[in-house]
C-alpha cells in the first residue's frame, strides 16, 4: 500500500494477515492489530512514549530466566492473568472458583499420606488444614489428587528459604473415601511480589502496593471433573483488598480459627471444595 495514513494503516496491516493459515491465529492477530492501533490513536502516543515502551518490554525480557518470568509478572499486575483464567474456567454456580496458579507450583513434588506434616521443620504457627472435596450435588470425591503449596512465616517459598536444600510446604495428597484430606504445616505470611525489575518500576510509578496477602495454593484433579487451581486467604489479612495480582475472591476467604492443642496453639483451616463435572 502506498501513502498509508493514520486511518488506512490499520486496514493495510489487516490485509497482510488475510492469508494466515489457521482461522484462530488470523482472528487473534487481527484483533490485536485493531486494538493496538486504536490505542495509539486514542492516546496520541508520542515517539518518546513508544520508545520508552520498547525499552520497558526489552528490559522485561532481559529480566527473565529459568527461575523468574517477568512477563508473567507483568501480566499478573495488569490483571491479564486473572482475566485469562476467568474466561477459561467458567464454572457452574456453587463450584469452587479458580485463582491464579502463580510461579511456585512444581510438578516434581513429594506425595504424602493423610495427616502428614509438610512444614519441613520450619518455624511458624502450626496449621492444620482439613479439606473436603465434593461434587456439585454434595457427594464426596474420593481419590482426588490434592496439591498444596504455600510460603513460610516470613513469606518465602521453599526455593527461597536460605539453607533449605529440600522441598517444604508443598506436597501431593489424595482424598479418602469421604472426600477429605488433612494436612499439617505452618501458617503462611504475606509477601511482596518481586519489585527489583521493570514491573517494580511500574508499581512504584503508579503508587501501587506490592504486598500479596498470605495464602494457601490448592490444585485438585480427579477423573471426570474439571481441575481446580485456586487459593485460600485469611479474611482478616490487611492486604486482601489490594492484591497486586488480583487473585482474591470472597468465596476463597476463611476465618482464622486459633485452637489450643497438646503442643500449643495452632491454626485450623477448614474448607469445602466443589468440583464441576466435565461436560
Amino acid at each position: 500500500m502506498l501513502d498509508p495514513d493514520e486511518k488506512s494503516i490499520t486496514e493495510a496491516v489487516l490485509r497482510t494477515l488475510a492469508d494466515t493459515p489457521g482461522s484462530r491465529t488470523r482472528t487473534v492477530l487481527s484483533s490485536l492489530v485493531r486494538h493496538l492501533h486504536d490505542f495509539v490513536r486514542e492516546v496520541d502516543l508520542t515517539e518518546a512514549e513508544w520508545m520508552h515502551a520498547v525499552d520497558f518490554l526489552t528490559r522485561t525480557g532481559q529480566k527473565c530466566d529459568d527461575t523468574r518470568q517477568e512477563f508473567i509478572l507483568l501480566s499478573d499486575v495488569l490483571g491479564v492473568t486473572t482475566l485469562v483464567d476467568t474466561v477459561n474456567h467458567r464454572r457452574s454456580t456453587g463450584a469452587t472458583e479458580n485463582s491464579v496458579q502463580g510461579p511456585f507450583y512444581r510438578e516434581a513434588r513429594p506425595e504424602f499420606p493423610d495427616g502428614a506434616d509438610i512444614s519441613g521443620g520450619l518455624p511458624g504457627t502450626p496449621l492444620l488444614f482439613h479439606a473436603t472435596v465434593v461434587d456439585t450435588t454434595g457427594a464426596p470425591v474420593p481419590g482426588a489428587e490434592f496439591d498444596v503449596w504455600h510460603a513460610d512465616s516470613h513469606g518465602h517459598y521453599d526455593s527461597d528459604v536460605p539453607g533449605l536444600d529440600s522441598t517444604a510446604m508443598r506436597g501431593l495428597f489424595r482424598t479418602g473415601e469421604d472426600g477429605t484430606v488433612r494436612i499439617r504445616s505452618i501458617a503462611p505470611a504475606p509477601y511482596p511480589i518481586p519489585d527489583d525489575g521493570p514491573v517494580g518500576e511500574l508499581m512504584r510509578s503508579t503508587r501501587r502496593p506490592v504486598m500479596r496477602p498470605g495464602h494457601i495454593h490448592v490444585r485438585i484433579a480427579a477423573p471426570g471433573f474439571s481441575t481446580v487451581t485456586t487459593m485460600l486467604f485469611r479474611d482478616d489479612d490487611p492486604y486482601l483488598a489490594n492484591d497486586p495480582v488480583f487473585g482474591t475472591k470472597r468465596s476463597l476467604l476463611y476465618r482464622r480459627d486459633l485452637r489450643d492443642g497438646p503442643d500449643g496453639p495452632f491454626d485450623l483451616v477448614e474448607h469445602t471444595f466443589v468440583l464441576d463435572r466435565l461436560r
